[in-house]
C-alpha cells in the first residue's frame, strides 16, 4: 500500500494541532496503530474493523457519534512505524465523493512524554467563498480550546466544527494514552456462552427485538429504542441492580448484522463504576446447534481504583473488577438462556 492520493482539484481546509502527552511515544502510536481496541479507549467510536491489511497499512470500516448522529467511515491507512507515522484517508459512506486526508505524528519530548500532532484537510464546505490562495490553514502548537471554536480559518461555522473535531479527538488520545501504565487495572474483557438447540434466524430475532425485552427479561424494567437508520439502533434501558434493588440506566447504540449473525453494542452512557462498555452479541452455527456469545469489554473508571502513589499498581477496595464481571455476566447470561429458551421452545411447537 503506497502514500495516499489525494485529488488535485477540490479546495480543502487544513488542520492541525499538536500536544504533549506524559506517555512514552511507542505507547501512544500502538494505541493509534490499534484501531480494532479505540471503542473502549476513546469515546466517539462505536466500532471498528479491519477489512484487510498487509505490511504497509490497512483498510477499516469505522462506526463513530458524530454531532449526535453514527456515521460509518471507510478507512485506508499506511503505517510508518519506524518514523510513528500514520497516514489516513477517511470516506465517509454519506457523503463519498468527499475524502478527508490526515495524518498523526508521534515525537518523542522527554523522559516519558511525547507529542502527538494531527494534520487533516478536509473538503471545504458548501458555500465556503472561492478567494484566490490555499485553503485556511491553522497551526496551534500544545493547545486545547473549546471543541467548536474556529482557529485562523475565517468566520464559517462549518470551518469552526473541522477545527473543534480535531481538538476533541487528539484530547480524547491523550486522556487515553496517559492512563497506558494503569489499563491492566481498569481494562477486563470477558465472555459468556451457551448452546441453543433450535434455530439461529430465532435466536438472533430475540437479540434484536431488545424493545421486547422489558416483557420478557426480569432484569429490564424499561427499555425506549430508536431505529433512524436501518440496522442502527439507539437505546436507553432501565436495568435492576441485583445487588442494591436499585434502578440503573444506560444509553448506547447497537448496529445489527443479521446476514453475519452479530450485534455490536456501545453504552454511550454508563452507570458506575464502568467509563466504557462494548462488546457484541454473536452466533456461531456448527454440528451440534448454534454457539450464541456475549463478549463485553469494559474500562473501569479510575475512582473505582486507588492508585499507591508513584507505582501505577492498582488496589480495588471493593473488587470492582469482580463485581463488574458477576454483575455484567449475570444479566448478559439470563438474556441469552432466555433466547434458548424461546428457541428451542418453537422447535418443540414445530414437532
Amino acid at each position: 500500500m503506497s502514500s495516499l492520493q489525494r485529488s488535485s482539484s477540490q479546495r480543502r481546509h487544513c488542520v492541525g494541532h499538536t500536544v504533549q502527552v506524559t506517555a512514552p511515544a511507542g505507547v501512544v502510536y500502538g494505541l493509534l496503530a490499534d484501531a480494532p481496541r479505540w471503542p473502549v479507549l476513546l469515546p466517539s467510536y462505536i466500532h471498528v474493523e479491519r477489512v484487510d491489511a498487509d505490511s504497509a497499512g490497512d483498510r477499516l470500516r469505522l462506526w463513530r457519534l458524530r454531532h449526535g448522529q453514527v456515521r460509518c467511515v471507510l478507512a485506508r491507512r499506511v503505517l510508518h512505524p519506524a518514523q510513528r507515522r500514520i497516514e489516513f484517508e477517511h470516506q465517509d459512506s454519506s457523503a463519498p465523493d468527499a475524502s478527508t486526508y490526515g495524518s498523526w505524528n508521534v515525537s518523542p519530548d522527554g523522559a516519558g512524554r511525547c507529542l502527538v500532532t494531527l494534520h487533516q484537510e478536509n473538503p471545504d464546505p458548501p458555500g465556503t467563498p472561492d478567494t484566490p490562495g490555499p485553503p485556511g490553514t491553522s497551526e496551534v502548537p500544545d493547545a486545547l480550546g473549546v471543541p467548536g471554536a474556529s482557529g485562523g480559518s475565517g468566520g464559517s461555522d462549518e470551518l469552526g466544527v473541522f477545527e473543534g473535531q480535531v481538538r476533541a479527538e487528539l484530547a480524547a488520545v491523550r486522556e487515553a494514552a496517559e492512563r497506558w501504565d494503569r489499563l491492566d487495572e481498569l481494562l477486563l474483557s470477558f465472555e459468556d456462552s451457551l448452546y441453543v438447540g433450535g434455530s439461529p434466524e430465532i435466536v438472533y430475532d430475540f437479540l434484536y427485538r431488545i424493545g421486547d425485552w422489558v416483557d420478557l427479561v426480569p432484569h429490564v424494567e424499561r427499555v425506549e429504542v430508536g431505529e433512524d437508520q436501518p440496522g442502527v439502533q439507539r437505546t436507553v434501558l432501565h436495568t435492576s441492580d441485583p445487588g442494591t434493588g436499585d434502578t440503573v440506566v444506560s444509553e448506547g447504540v447497537r448496529l445489527c448484522f443479521p446476514a453475519a449473525g452479530r450485534i455490536v453494542h456501545r453504552q454511550t452512557v454508563t452507570p458506575d463504576p464502568v467509563a466504557a462498555h462494548c462488546g457484541e452479541w454473536y452466533l456461531e452455527p456448527d454440528a451440534r446447534g448454534v454457539r450464541v456469545a456475549c463478549l463485553h469489554q469494559v474500562m473501569l473508571r479510575e475512582s473505582a481504583v486507588e492508585f499507591a502513589p508513584g507505582t501505577g499498581a492498582g488496589v480495588l477496595p471493593v473488587d470492582a473488577r469482580r463485581q463488574v464481571r458477576e454483575w455484567l455476566g449475570r444479566t448478559s447470561t439470563e438474556v441469552l438462556t432466555l433466547a434458548r429458551w424461546h428457541a428451542e421452545s418453537a422447535l418443540r411447537r414445530l414437532r
